[in-house]
């Protein structure tokens, strides 16, 4: 069994999203700093995802659980393709309101951060389908992880809280409109 840290995951990705970043720049031949600036927004909102996806258990000690990855724990993958089958599946009431309002909430800032950072993304469909698609993306990351589970239903509470998130931009766009 490999125990995967939280600080490991963040930096991989801290790494990845850096080496992306200087290979635009080095393409464009300037680095546009307040792009930059607007693009850490993004950076903030999918590293926020990283931890409460992966790494959703209560910090003991003061240290955040890490993932654990069995390789004969791994395969089958465990995958729930029908929605709404396991959603109320809760021994409390409280766990799956934590888990319904938590999937949509998390991905809240993610529908207000894509059409701040990404012109191009300029409707609710645009933000809807590229939310879904960070969504399945982080569903398909959690297959091999026995602890963690690739779910339809967290695909569509994610893709609900990205639509609550655009509605939240397309509200204080209009009202700054307005002024």
């Amino acid at each position: 069994m490999v125990e995967i840290t939280f600080l490991s995951v963040e930096l991989l990705f801290a790494a990845i999203w850096l080496l992306t970043r200087i290979i635009v720049c080095k393409r464009q031949r300037q680095i546009q700093w307040k792009r930059e600036a607007i693009l850490l927004l993004m950076f903030i909102n999918l590293s926020f995802i990283i931890r409460f996806v992966f790494f959703p258990r209560a910090l003991v000690d003061g240290h955040i659980q890490p993932l654990q990855f069995d390789p004969a724990e791994a395969f089958p993958f465990w995958m729930n393709l029908v929605p709404f089958v396991h959603l109320f599946d809760y021994h409390h009431v409280k766990d799956m309101i934590w888990n319904v309002v938590g999937n949509m909430i998390m991905f809240i800032p993610t529908g207000i951060v894509l059409p701040v950072v990404y012109k191009r993304l300029n409707c609710f469909w645009k933000v809807v389908v590229v939310g879904a698609a960070i969504s399945l993306c982080i569903e398909l990351l959690q297959l091999p992880f026995a602890s963690r589970a690739t779910d339809v239903d967290d695909l569509i509470l994610n893709t609900m809280g990205v639509a609550v998130g655009y509605g939240i931009y397309a509200a204080f766009r209009h009202l700054k409109r307005k002024s």
